[in-house]
């Protein structure tokens, strides 16, 4: 029989608490700390998705855990991802690929179920193919009218037989009645499987928390093992779109505005993160009732609803205000959803997205988009001869992106393709993606991921300050480099704040 892995499961009072994190700064520590470490996550609701090397569709959380383990993201790391596609619905993903769009009602009390089978053999790959499991569990264990259809807290706990750390969020308020509360809900045989607390996002003298801490163990019998700083400016991939309301405002002017439109079903709107870090840039996402401005460049993201969003677009005066703004030669960008908002028709006849049969796009550039039954998902590889953004001259080989979408674009006259993608996935390809207009200004693609490639992102910013009689700059941001360094940090802070030692005794003894 295969040795089987160590297993440390981290479940939260509820959601947005810190369990991602916490799960990634334990899958850099162990790894680091000689293991051979994965992490796992049974079921999981994100709007930012990745594309695995096999071409399967995972939770990005999962992804930036399995990075900092130094392990490549497979789909048995998040076997059930649910994508909302909204009127409470999601887009159901089993081991990466599609298998419908379900109500919330139909998946908890049924599909749920059938899910569980792949979530058991999932788990059972990943316990005998690695050393250590950094399990994450979803919002919170307790929800009594959730709990008998679980497939993601404690029934993988039980499964797996796994030592659970319960987070709280302290800088939220009521942490302490949180805790106690999700643990006076738990089965006696779940409360059993809670060995350890964690309070994240703590500010302030740890002396004053004393008391508190105190009482925890006194009321719940259970240890505190860690009281974890609040991390201010993470580099490390957020789980959804909920993030995006607790995003800081940068108040500095910098010499480079980017307008990113916030629909209602936006996604991946990890493709701007590198952005925000670049010392010229100032990033504004653009909600319900903002004024778009006169930003440097508009950018339109994906989307998990592109028709649905680009109605939100034209009923809320934004495709008039970007039409008028593009006329006067403001730049604008589409990205995958964006990409196909910008042409002339979005059609859905099979109505996989909405009941609409199709609807009129920006018109800002020649090709009508057509939703097809089956969704495109691969990591790619893509060259750029010359990009003529603006009338720059960028030329780029072996670049990476990754492909997520369900629609196929046709020209409707001449454009000027700006990409060749050269690898889908494993297999070598020779296909063209992405226009761009005559004059320069206005290009989308199907790439997520552009802006990650770090030369072809500060040519882009460099064309926009040349644009504004700026000078060009170098190279002021090292993506990949910074993600790296902020996994270092993160586990340096949670060792610091943690006791690994009474951890690493609890683990022996599992």
């Amino acid at each position: 029989m295969a040795k089987m892995a160590k297993k440390v499961m981290f479940q939260g009072t509820s959601s947005h608490v810190g369990k991602s994190i916490l799960s990634t700064a334990f899958c850099r520590i162990l790894t680091q700390d000689g293991y051979h470490t994965a992490p796992f996550k049974a079921q999981n609701m994100a709007l930012n998705s990745y594309v695995t090397r096999s071409g399967g569709e995972i939770g990005r959380s999962t992804v930036a855990q399995a990075q900092a383990a130094h392990e490549e993201p497979i789909v048995q790391m998040n076997p059930v991802l649910l994508k909302p596609t909204g009127n409470s619905c999601s887009q159901v993903i089993l081991l990466g690929k599609s298998v419908g769009n379900y109500s919330a009602t139909e998946y908890h009390n049924r599909y749920s179920q059938q899910a569980w089978d792949t979530v058991k053999q999932s788990l059972l790959y990943m316990e005998t193919h690695y050393d250590a499991l950094v399990i994450e569990g979803a919002g919170s264990p307790a929800e009594v009218n959730l709990k008998e259809n679980d497939i993601v807290n404690m029934r993988i706990a039980k499964e797996c037989n796994a030592p659970v750390f319960l987070i709280a969020d302290i800088d939220r308020g009521g942490a302490l009645a949180s805790i106690v509360g999700t643990l006076a809900l738990l089965d006696p045989e779940e409360r059993a499987l809670v060995k350890g607390l964690v309070i994240n996002k703590f500010r302030g003298d740890i002396t004053l928390l004393e008391p508190a801490l105190t009482f925890l163990k006194e009321k719940t019998g259970v240890p505190v093992f860690g009281v974890i700083p609040y991390l201010d400016k993470l580099g490390i991939d957020d789980e959804d779109s909920v993030s995006l309301q607790d995003m800081p405002v940068d108040h500095v002017m910098r010499d480079i505005h980017i307008a990113v439109v916030q629909t209602p079903k936006i996604s991946n709107f990890t493709d701007f993160d590198a952005f925000t870090h670049e010392p010229d840039v100032n990033v504004r996402f653009v909600q319900k009732g903002d004024l778009l401005g006169n930003p440097d460049v508009i950018i339109l993201p994906g989307s998990k609803n592109t028709t649905e969003d680009l109605l939100y677009l034209k009923n809320n005066g934004y495709a008039k205000e970007i039409q008028e703004l593009a006329q006067k030669g403001v730049p604008v960008i589409g990205i995958c959803g964006g990409y196909q908002m910008l042409g002339e028709k979005v059609r859905d006849p099979l109505h996989v997205e909405s009941h609409y049969d199709e609807v009129e796009g920006l018109g800002l550039l020649p090709y009508v988009t057509t939703m097809q039954g089956e969704k495109n998902t691969y990591q790619v590889e893509f060259n750029c001869k010359k990009l003529p953004f603006l009338g720059m001259d960028y030329s780029g080989e072996k670049l990476k992106g990754y492909e997520i979408h369900m629609g196929e674009t046709v020209l409707t006259s001449p454009a000027e393709s700006i990409f060749n993608i050269t690898q889908r996935s494993e297999g070598k390809v020779n296909l063209q993606d992405g226009y761009i207009n005559q004059e320069g200004t206005v290009f989308g693609t199907y790439c997520h991921g552009v802006f990650d490639n770090d030369e072809l992102r500060r040519a882009f910013l460099n064309a926009l300050r040349r644009k504004k009689g700026l000078a060009a700059l170098p190279i002021q941001f090292r993506y990949w480099e910074y993600k790296e360094s902020e996994f270092d940090r993160l586990a340096d802070t949670v060792r610091k704040h943690f006791d690994m030692e009474k951890f690493y005794q609890l683990w022996e003894q599992e």
